[in-house]
């Protein structure tokens, strides 16, 4: 600037040159994601991603994370991290239709842990619920490493036609800049540089920078947007979120190639006696910044009282390419826009962890193999990591909007368009403990797992958001976790063809116990001709075949406990490297099964995850409400890979789903797997889920264990059997 700056000029550079707005550690890495692709109408670098679903209509879509607020005032910060996504898909013209959330808490034992707990999720559906869109889906676990610092990501899917899109591009000098919806007040200042700290016991007197979140206005800003954008009365639009004005102006003015002057007298106060550096970055939730041509500033003001807002003509788009501040007819602060949104870059030094070397291997030798295989089940299904989700997404609303076709519970959330065919899949999905074993490869198996299922209820996988939480990448060692899990991350992508259009990244999740598990959030979505040819887990019929499909047949037989649910839910231990996913045989089979599902042979699907083929199918016994006898083509010898049932039941696998078939359907099936590798693992019926002589229970025996509520005080974890 050639100058001193002053105060307000600091401010400024403060919030958007902190790594939560600036991006200044992650930019370098994440060039190294693809973000072009057929469907594709905007890859990063605005508020959200934007697919094309086909006959006009688009998605745009996001994730967010909202960790540090939610560690301190785990309701607002929940909260707030929903209506500040919602808006972020506002500000492309769409309508918001879909949430989904991915949390990460400590274990239940603990008593913070819990409450953590409890209030996110009330904070999520409380907000939610009152704006109006559903929440239809997201994953929940539980690991020590997360004590104290949750992970709280927010997705958001919205509805646009294609030509209704919108660009957060000011242009047009002499445009007047307009501010919508709720008065400015002092919470949430410096919400930015908060969130780019590590956290610590000093946090806990930084509640002042959570947000305080009115869902009810949100919801009459998006009527009110939605209509303003209708009757074209905006040139553009912009959310306020992180570092408020500063953040939204600067970004705007940058992309457009112009100045924006901010008068911050004229901005609605809700408490007296701010100042101007307060008002420009405070971060007071439901407000938007748009640009309007000044003969239809009034009729934008008349439209936003009509809905109960506030609205006021806050500064002008400029030549001069500032961000300038004046503050009753005084310039108080003036920046270059473009140093404002550019942030300088770090490129780290990266250094394998030593961790990584000291990882214990596995030996199922010394591994003690479990007597009571029906007590082995009967934990894994009750623990908080595999148990059902019923207990939180019971108090969310998933059907508000009458779109949601595949409510919570199945491996990914299907929505509908009204008055056509198409419609469109939704998951999130992440893998902690699998990042810190392997970052590379816990990676590409992130994505791997959201490309199951999707495909599982027969949607065409076709681009990804994502929120990389990850520890200080101001350590060698983490830089090096988040180095490896994009470089993971961008294989998997480019191998399935699925681009990352959007996303966030959310580092220095630490507190003095250490950093979180690597966890790199992903968020896919997918796509239907026909929405009505969609699958389910659940078992439907009394006598259909069940197929294990899954390549190759050699090892199919040949799961791993490393790294896995089993290891540290029955024995209490985090070791071995699990498999490296093998991402041509996972599209192969993905793919597969997509077309048993889309042309109508199959409608029961489940995929391979955490806790094995066992659990995977105890989970379609619960779904469907009918029992299972195993015992077809595989040999109950098989089963006990090594000589052990538990490496059998409970090994986890890549590429390999389970399908369920009226025998009516069974030659049509046939003929599709030509080429593909399968068994055929027994029949549906009754009451009990059977397997020779290893499992035989009830699925009252199994719903008890299963049907746990999460929000219960409960014993805390432990009494591993083995």
């Amino acid at each position: 600037m050639g100058r001193p700056p002053n105060f307000l000029e600091l401010s400024l550079f403060s919030v958007m040159w902190s790594e939560h707005c600036g991006y200044k550690n992650s930019r370098p890495l994440l060039k190294r994601f693809p973000n072009e692709g057929r469907r594709v109408l905007q890859g990063p670098g605005e508020n959200a991603g934007v697919v094309s679903l086909g006959d006009g209509w688009a998605l745009a879509f996001k994730m967010e994370s909202h960790n540090h607020p939610s560690a301190v005032e785990p309701y607002e910060g929940a909260a707030t991290g929903v209506g500040g996504i919602i808006r972020d898909i506002l500000a492309m013209g769409a309508r918001p239709v879909a949430l989904l959330d991915s949390l990460r808490f400590g274990p239940l034992d603990e008593e913070r842990n819990r409450y953590l707990f409890r209030e996110v999720v009330r904070g999520i559906g409380g907000y939610g619920n009152a704006v109006g869109v559903p929440t239809v889906g997201g994953e929940v676990e539980f690991a020590a490493a997360y004590s104290g610092n949750p992970l709280v990501n927010a997705m958001c899917v919205g509805l646009i036609r294609q030509e209704s899109l919108v660009r957060s591009r000011a242009t047009g000098e002499g445009n007047l800049v307009v501010l919508l919806g709720s008065k400015t007040g002092r919470d949430g200042i410096h919400g930015a540089t908060f969130a780019s700290d590590e956290l610590s016991e000093e946090s806990e007197s930084k509640r002042s920078n959570v947000q305080v979140g009115d869902p009810f206005c949100e919801k009459m800003l998006i009527e009110c947007c939605l209509k303003l954008l209708d009757e074209d009365l905006l040139v553009s639009l912009q959310d306020l979120g992180a570092a408020g004005l500063t953040s939204s102006a600067s970004e705007m003015a940058a992309s457009g190639g112009v100045g924006i002057e901010i008068e911050t007298e004229r901005v609605p106060l809700r408490e007296g006696g701010m100042e101007p550096w307060e008002v420009m970055i405070s971060e007071s939730q439901e407000r938007m910044l748009a640009v309007v041509e000044p003969e239809k500033a009034e009729a934008v003001l008349e439209m936003a009282e009509r809905y109960e807002l506030v609205g006021a003509v806050v500064g002008r788009v400029a030549g001069h390419g500032d961000l300038r501040v004046l503050h009753d007819g005084e310039v108080v602060g003036t920046v270059p826009a473009e140093h404002l949104a550019d942030a300088p870059v770090y490129e780290r030094e990266v250094v394998r962890p030593a961790y990584l070397d000291e990882i214990p291997g596995l030996d199922l030798d010394t591994l003690p193999e479990p007597e009571d295989y029906n007590e082995v089940l009967l934990e894994m299904l009750a623990h908080p990591n595999l148990c059902s989700r019923r207990s939180i997404y019971g108090q969310y609303d998933h059907e508000v909007g009458t779109d949601t076709v595949v409510v919570p519970g199945a491996d990914a959330a299907v929505m509908r368009i009204k008055g056509t065919t198409l419609g469109f899949a939704l998951t999130t999905d992440g893998r902690g403990r699998h990042c810190y074993l392997d970052p590379r490869g816990g990676g590409a198996a992130t994505v791997a797992e959201a490309y199951r299922n999707l495909s599982c209820v027969g949607a065409e996988p076709v681009a990804v958001t994502d929120c990389l939480n990850f520890g200080s990448p101001e350590k060698p060692d983490g830089y090096y976790q988040l180095s490896e899990c994009i470089e993971g991350m961008a294989r998997a992508c480019e191998v399935f063809q699925t681009p990352v259009v959007s996303g966030n990244v959310s580092l220095f999740n630490e507190t003095d116990r250490g950093a979180v598990y690597p966890t790199p959030t992903v968020g896919m979505v997918g796509v239907f001709e026909d929405v009505n040819r969609h699958a389910t887990p659940g078992f439907k019929r009394e006598g259909d075949m069940v197929i294990l499909v899954g390549e190759p047949i050699g090892e199919a037989r040949s799961p791993s406990l490393d790294g896995s649910e089993y290891l540290e839910i029955v024995h209490g231990k985090v070791a071995g490297i699990p498999p490296k996913p093998d991402l041509l045989a996972e599209k192969k089979y993905a793919d597969l099964i997509r077309t048993f599902v889309t042309s109508g042979i199959v409608d029961t699907v489940h995929d391979l995850a955490g806790g094995g083929e066992f659990l995977a199918l105890a989970e379609m016994v619960l779904a469907g409400g009918i029992g299972f006898e195993y015992g077809g083509e595989v040999e109950r010898g098989e089963l006990l890979y090594g000589g052990r049932g538990d490496a059998g039941l409970f090994g986890e696998r890549g590429a390999c789903f389970l399908v369920a078939v009226p025998e009516s359907r069974w030659d049509d099936l046939q003929d599709a797997l030509v080429g593909a590798a399968y068994d055929f693992i027994g029949y549906t019926g009754g009451d009990r889920f059977k397997a020779y002589d290893l499992i035989d229970l009830s699925l009252t025996e199994l719903r008890h264990a299963y049907e746990r509520d999460l929000f219960e005080r409960h014993a805390p974890e432990g009494g591993h059997i083995g």
